[in-house]
């Protein structure tokens, strides 16, 4: 059954989700002509569970890795599948229950619409519940998460960066050499830099958040979390630059960040070794002092020029939901009786 002529496929990453899976693939809507559920090594009766299912479901297709290689890896393997056998739009989901998939249509409007590429969910979007609801060492950790993946990825305007609630269409799937993406927890966030660095659309869609009483849904430890992924952002960065600043189209704005990067550090450590120098009665000079300060100075507004142009550079392509998404009140639902009109 298409979703406004969109076949639609639906993946499904799990790992030792065997009580948490059922009521996941219960919930899926009508409008879902595939189910693909890729376990990712599990060591219990995930991939049992799944098969009971889809005796039931004939749309629940089972994908499995024999080792664990992450959550990123899983989506790819249900992306390539998906494409392969032609659907037009994918959508990704949890195994743990976690995303309500009423909501879907609000994933899959503006993909079959031609407004994005890539819709992804935002909790703290339409007066949602995050703010209320989500354990506050994770509201820290997701916020840091979400600045440097603004720098990272060049969507400037985007949030909620860790959500795994997404949809994509096919010519995004195909594009992208998924070879080199991150595959284990960070994934978002590595898909983002990617996806501007092939000049896809993205959109920000508000979504609700929830949290099930007793269950450890989330791998997510705030800032621990933050700290482990940030030699991946940092890396996605100069990545994203060189692909789509200077190999794919030439913009000066490379130029101020080598030099906002080059001058920044001689200024701060001619800085410190001036203070050194100090301590230690040899004095400084005035030129040298304001040669330090220059260098600074220089090295800052680089950056800050540099992160401007970016950002002009990227703001039609990273953009949150128009206005008929966000009129709902605090839940912001899509009903499945919308949903059925809209077929």
């Amino acid at each position: 059954m298409a979703y406004r002529d969109h076949s639609v496929a639906l993946v499904i990453p799990a790992r030792n989700e065997q009580r948490l899976i059922v009521p996941t693939l219960e919930s899926v809507p009508d409008i879902v002509d595939a189910v693909y559920v890729v376990d990712d090594g599990s060591t219990d009766q995930t991939a049992g569970v799944v098969l009971q299912r889809a005796g039931v479901d004939p749309r629940v297709h089972l994908l499995r890795h024999e080792v664990n290689t992450g959550p990123g890896a899983a989506i790819i393997t249900g992306y390539r599948q998906a494409a392969a056998d032609g659907y037009d739009l994918v959508v990704v989901v949890g195994g743990d229950n976690q995303m309500p998939m009423d909501e879907m249509g609000r994933f899959l409007d503006p993909l079959v619409e031609g407004q994005a590429d890539y819709t992804k969910g935002n909790r703290f979007m339409a007066e949602g519940n995050a703010f209320d609801d989500m354990p506050k060492i994770r509201l820290i950790g997701n916020t840091v998460i979400s600045l440097l993946t603004k720098i990272s990825s060049g969507y400037y305007k985007i949030f909620d960066v860790v959500d795994g609630y997404t949809a994509i269409t096919r010519d995004a799937i195909e594009a992208i050499n998924w070879n080199q993406a991150w595959k284990k927890y960070g994934y978002p966030m590595d898909f983002l830099a990617r996806l501007n660095a092939y000049g896809f659309t993205v959109m920000d869609m508000p979504r609700t958040a929830v949290y099930l009483p007793g269950e450890r849904q989330s791998q997510i430890k705030g800032m621990s979390y933050a700290l482990k992924v940030s030699p991946m952002l940092v890396r996605n960065f100069f990545w994203r630059l060189g692909k789509q600043y200077l190999f794919s189209d030439f913009h000066p704005l490379l130029f101020l960040y080598v030099g906002g990067f080059i001058t920044l550090p001689l200024g701060v450590i001619m800085g410190f070794w001036l203070v050194g120098q100090k301590i230690v009665g040899a004095g400084m000079t005035g030129p040298t002092a304001m040669l330090a300060a220059l260098l600074m100075l220089v090295g800052i507004q680089s950056l800050f020029f540099a992160m401007l142009f970016d950002m002009m550079e990227s703001q039609d392509r990273g953009i949150a939901a128009p206005p008929r998404y966000r009129r709902h009140g605090k839940s912001s639902r899509v009903g499945t009786s919308d949903l059925a009109r809209r077929q």
